[in-house]
């Protein structure tokens, strides 16, 4: 019985070691039935060509999607809000009243001011007709007096030796020698009588009291001087114009209208709510001008320039790029931890539809550029600027000159050939 229990156990181990054998072999055969048909991998890949193109290097951020311009609106005047046309999120064209406040005030102050306006130039014309007498007076005054200085102005000389102009009552008569001689009435004298002064023909100081017509002149003087009736009128007119003028303009300030078309962003009350003159009541952007606000590091905000070519990507259209231009770059940066960050704006060179404002953006901006150059991939380019060329006898590294440093290729000036293959590193 011992033998024959020992024999059964050999046999036993040797089924189980056949079946174990069994196994591996099919799976194996399986294994290779799985992979067989798949090709080895090439001894080509990770390489690339050399070839001719546009190497451009690039900075890159995020930003946000702003309107190019934007309007707080507000009431010229106090007043309560008696109609609210908009929403947030309308869409209004220029001039649309978008809101009004209670009027009834604002009328009547124009009304006062038109009032006080008629009633200063009805003062006016009257003083203007009550001086005009009085100019006339003194006009007529003024130019008796000049010209009776004029007639007593005669050099005292002339008076002295007797040889101003002969009296018109002097007659001619012929003297025996035949020269006519000429004889003075006796009922005349060149001279002043004696019981008179002589008459001073000096000219006058100015303001003296001896000045011919200096009478007059004060009289016309004080005429125009403040007291004027004239003037002060002239002044009441001007100052009741100014506040008319005003009161038209809080009138029309009782209204909101929009100066531009576009989108409301935003409305501070509802109808019934007390409002003051100048507080924010609509906000209102163009959106129909939408731009592209980012931030960047100190590092590449140094390569922004007005005028550069950008691309814009946005969150909501995967896969598609905006191309836009930079419009400003701000010269003060913004501390941001232990990082200085500087503003630019970036414009669409065609505005998408629907744009949503402050919706997230990707910016990329080309700082510099070269076309129709040799160039490989930048990951193909090692450390010491030396790549590796794949030829017929093996890898070989070889020296090159680098020019602009893109984030996709790397201008190659010397050093390799256009079609040269050659291992992008990591490979």
């Amino acid at each position: 019985m011992g033998v024959r229990r020992k024999k059964w156990r050999g046999r036993t181990r040797l089924v189980v070691c056949g079946l174990v054998v069994l196994v591996v072999v099919l799976t194996s055969a399986g294994a290779y039935a799985l992979t067989g048909g798949e090709p080895a991998p090439s001894a080509k890949s990770g390489t690339a060509r050399v070839d001719r193109g546009d190497v451009a290097t690039a900075v890159a951020t995020t930003g946000a999607l702003e309107p190019a311009q934007t309007r707080t609106l507000s009431f010229a005047t106090d007043g309560t809000v008696t109609v609210v046309k908009v929403r947030p999120g309308d869409q209004v064209r220029t001039g649309q009243v978008l809101a009004e406040i209670d009027a009834t005030d604002a009328q009547e102050r124009v009304d006062d001011a038109q009032d006080a306006l008629d009633q200063a130039e009805e003062a006016l014309d009257e003083a203007e007709a009550s001086a005009g007498g009085g100019a006339s007076t003194c006009a007529v005054s003024a130019a008796g007096a000049e010209r009776a200085g004029a007639e007593r102005a005669v050099p005292a000389a002339l008076v002295a030796s007797g040889a101003a102009s002969p009296s018109p009552s002097s007659t001619p008569s012929a003297s025996p020698s035949g020269q006519p001689s000429v004889s003075p009435s006796p009922s005349r004298s060149a001279q002043p009588p004696p019981s008179q002064p002589p008459r001073s023909t000096a000219p006058s100081r100015p303001g003296g009291g001896s000045a011919p017509g200096g009478g007059a002149s004060t009289a016309c003087a004080g005429a125009r001087g403040g007291g004027d009736p004239v003037f002060t009128g002239q002044q009441r007119v001007t100052s009741a114009e100014l506040a008319l003028a005003e009161a038209k303009d809080q009138l029309v300030g009782t209204k909101i209208k929009a100066p531009i078309a576009g989108k409301v962003l935003a409305v501070a009350g509802a109808v019934g709510a007390a409002v003051g003159a100048g507080s924010t009541f609509v906000s209102l952007a163009d959106v129909a001008g939408m731009q592209v606000a980012a931030d960047f590091p100190e590092a590449d905000a140094g390569h922004l320039t007005v005028g550069l070519s950008a691309s814009v990507t946005l969150a909501n259209r995967p896969g598609e790029e905006f191309a836009a231009r930079v419009v400003r770059v701000s010269p003060v940066g913004v501390a941001d931890g232990n990082m200085v960050r500087y503003g630019a704006v970036l414009a669409f060179e065609e505005v998408p539809a629907e744009l949503l404002v402050g919706q997230s953006a990707g910016v990329r901006v080309k700082t510099s550029e070269v076309t129709g150059v040799l160039r490989v991939p930048t990951t193909a380019v090692r450390a010491g600027g030396t790549v590796v060329v794949r030829t017929a006898a093996g890898d070989q590294s070889r020296p090159v000159e680098v020019g602009v440093r893109g984030d996709q290729y790397t201008e190659i000036k010397s050093g390799l050939i256009e079609g040269d293959e050659i291992v992008i590193a990591g490979t």
